[in-house]
């Protein structure tokens, strides 16, 4: 993952890694900064938010904006406008790179804003209570800064197509936020019978809204037809649906000595499994589901899932020209796809 990556950031001659480094280096949040080290000693989440945005590891490259200067190159300069082409970097407009960042600003004020504990559940382990609601406040405010800086760069495109675009995006992530933390509690008790339909429509909302609907903006933004902007759509849905479920089958597919990976009952393979099994079987196994799923049809069940996603996410991109950023794109896919 980390090899492919770095090949496709040479292509669009950007070090995405870094793509909010601008604002993350502002006076503003430089000063929530120095705040939030009052934190240190405690278990606040948003320590790990923090540092996770300077010490950048595998999980946490800044994927989408990635994939929105790809699919960008990818598409390159469309036939119904030439009057910004001189505005172009290493085939992309200016404007698709500020859209990416955007992306990638809103996607991290998220991510800031998933760490908010609740004070009701904390343990005396956790830190002093004070500390931890004021980890909530400043994550409440450091989030909200990321969010008003990401809408106000979206207003600078002028777009009124690429606003509805991400606000519904935004809008998106909040509906299913809502319900991730609706089910946070039930982490480890009983999942609500849902299948696998129902999981994909959740996990569109809180994972694929913001790539897929950003994909199209940048078509929109470089004027391509309604035909490319719904093939990039469906690339960023489907790239970003194998993603999610390569994600959830790690626990069960990593080669571990210990294996003692956590693992969701929400996850696809979960969801899967029980629904191969029967509800009042599934309810029975509750205690040893773990190995039930991986020795079940779940697993197996959730990698094929995947790799259709991928076999999509692959067949949108056939409607692009041959191109490195292409091949990119494909390897992002081939990445998130392969099991051992």
């Amino acid at each position: 993952w980390s090899q492919v990556v770095s090949e496709a950031e040479k292509i669009v001659g950007y070090p995405t890694s870094f793509m909010s480094l601008r604002c993350l280096l502002s006076d503003e949040l430089s000063n929530i900064a120095m705040q939030v080290r009052k934190l240190v000693g405690t278990k606040h989440p948003l320590l790990d938010t923090a540092r996770g945005f300077v010490y950048d590891s595998r999980n946490n490259l800044q994927m989408r904006g990635l994939v929105i200067l790809l699919i960008s190159k990818a598409a390159g300069p469309s036939t119904a406008e030439f009057s910004f082409q001189h505005n172009m970097v290493s085939g992309i407009y200016s404007s698709q790179r500020s859209l990416a960042e955007i992306t990638e600003l809103i996607h991290t004020a998220f991510l800031v804003h998933r760490g908010i504990v609740n004070i009701g559940e904390l343990k005396s382990c956790d830190g002093p209570l004070k500390d931890m609601q004021f980890g909530n406040k400043m994550a409440v405010l450091s989030g909200d800064f990321l969010l008003a800086n990401a809408c106000t760069s979206l207003a600078q495109l002028q777009n009124t197509k690429v606003v509805e675009l991400i606000s519904s995006a935004i809008g998106d992530l909040v509906q299913g936020i809502y319900y991730e933390n609706s089910k946070s509690s039930e982490e480890n008790c009983l999942t609500d019978d849902i299948g696998i339909s129902r999981w994909k429509e959740q996990v569109f909302l809180s994972h694929s809204a913001l790539l897929a609907k950003s994909c199209q903006a940048a078509m929109e933004l470089a004027k391509h037809s309604t035909e490319i902007q719904d093939m990039a759509f469906q690339y960023g849905k489907h790239m970003s649906l194998s993603h999610k479920l390569h994600s959830d089958l790690q626990p069960f597919v990593k080669e571990s000595s210990s294996d003692t990976m956590a693992f969701s009952l929400n996850s696809a393979p979960a969801i899967l499994h029980q629904e191969f099994l029967g509800r009042e079987a599934w309810i029975k196994q509750i205690r040893e589901l773990q190995e039930a799923i991986k020795a079940g049809k779940g697993v197996t069940s959730a990698i094929d899932l995947c790799r259709c996603h991928g076999n999509r996410a692959l067949a949108a991109l056939e409607h692009f020209p041959p191109s490195e950023a292409r091949d990119a794109l494909a390897n992002i896919v081939c990445a998130v796809t392969r099991f051992p």
